[in-house]
């Protein structure tokens, strides 16, 4: 015997779909839309409705927009000639709240992953290798996350890309604060791959 309605039960189970949100946490979400908030819980339905039928991807970058072009590639005032490759939206997120990088963007959303059949296409690394002989970009900065995904990413650009391109990595290694003791074989070995001769003044 079910407990709950179906429709409910239809509610948890698209809930799960949230990063991080398993079956529990869909459960205790859905009951307190559903009974504490109920007028917030119809504006979100709103809200999100709203902004499927509005926001696409931007034809330059992939970044969400809801004009052709977002207001990113937009901005005069941003280096046109490098562009820094990443995974996901909230990467961007990331880096735009430092304030110091003021180029322009490539969002993969997502990685190389054969088990997941996500190829070039997917990421619409055609699209960016077109940007970059077009645009003639003098500098391709690979921001891809320090995973298995995200090295052969990176690796794989770095063999298609133009070879006229200057082409740079994020630095990886180990964090202010921590001690080597501490720090994975795995980190260890990207800081000593990456290391860079100190200047002397």
């Amino acid at each position: 015997m079910k407990i709950l309605p179906e429709m409910v039960l239809e509610l948890i189970e698209h809930l799960t779909i949230l990063p991080g949100v398993g079956p529990k946490s869909a459960q205790r979400m859905a009951v307190h839309l559903l009974l504490k908030k109920p007028e917030e819980a119809n504006k979100l339905a709103i809200s999100l409705d709203n902004t499927l039928s509005m926001i696409k991807k931007c034809t330059k970058c992939r970044s969400l927009t809801i004009e052709p072009i977002c207001n990113i590639c937009l901005d005069e005032q941003r280096d046109k000639k490098t562009i820094c490759v990443i995974e996901n939206i909230s990467d961007l997120l990331s880096l735009e709240q430092t304030g110091t990088y003021r180029g322009q963007y490539f969002i993969l959303m997502g990685s190389l992953s054969p088990i997941d059949r996500i190829g070039p296409d997917e990421l619409g690394i055609p699209l960016l290798i077109n940007r970059v002989e077009q645009e003639a970009i003098s500098e391709v900065i690979l921001a891809t996350n320090p995973t298995i995904e995200g090295e052969a990413t990176a690796h794989y650009l770095t063999k298609k890309l133009p070879k006229d391109s200057k082409i740079t990595r994020l630095a990886s290694g180990i964090p202010v604060g921590t001690e080597l003791t501490y720090v994975n074989d795995h980190t260890l070995f990207h800081a000593l791959s990456c290391r860079k001769e100190v200047e002397r003044i």
